[in-house]
């Protein structure tokens, strides 16, 4: 199996508690790291959601911009702010 783990989406900024600590998300890679690592809370429904479709993008089986909409609403869900950005 060969991942994708290249693919680029429209950057969603992620802003935690503290205003001074931001994460930038864009990539499948990127999008992991930031649930397993940052998020506050991981037993969410959205989030577990985002994880799977995290998944599903790296095997070429979603496309990227259904991981941000994940990531957005996985956000949400934890009461992160987000900084949605589009080129």
């Amino acid at each position: 199996m060969e991942w994708d783990i290249s693919v680029e989406f429209d950057p969603v900024i992620l802003v935690f508690d503290n205003p001074e600590r931001f994460f930038s998300v864009r990539t499948a890679v990127g999008a992991a790291n930031a649930l397993m690592n940052e998020f506050p809370c991981d037993d969410g429904k959205e989030f577990l959601a985002a994880i799977e479709i995290c998944l599903d993008v790296v095997n070429g089986n979603a496309k990227p911009e259904q991981l941000r909409a994940a990531i957005i609403r996985a956000a949400d869900e934890a009461g992160v702010t987000t900084v949605a950005v589009l080129h």
